[in-house]
């Protein structure tokens, strides 16, 4: 008995104000990230759009003529014509816009 009298550890209350700790930041960091995603996503596509203008760019400067269909840069100024959301790119007045169809 004496020896169990003298082991360090933890009780059960501090284990239980650690979990309840742990909760509170869980529950604040949580929906933060879900917001950060969206924005990343947003952000995603935007870069993938000013790439693709300025490979657009690249392609007229080369060929000499304009782009009247984004496949033509397909594959050798850009891998992809989609957004990382997985959203279509279309070419609309001279500019790359989000395929919303």
């Amino acid at each position: 008995m004496r020896y169990l009298k003298n082991r360090k550890g933890f009780t059960l209350i501090e284990m239980m104000i650690v979990l309840v700790i742990i909760s509170v930041l869980l529950l604040i960091a949580v929906p933060n990230l879900g917001k950060n995603q969206e924005m990343a996503r947003s952000k995603g596509c935007e870069a993938t759009i000013d790439l693709v203008s300025a490979q657009m760019i690249a392609y007229e400067i080369e060929k000499g003529q304009k782009v009247t269909d984004l496949s033509v840069l397909k594959p050798d100024y850009v891998d992809t014509l989609q957004c990382p959301d997985g959203t279509g790119l279309k070419l609309s007045n001279g500019k790359i816009v989000k395929d919303e169809s």
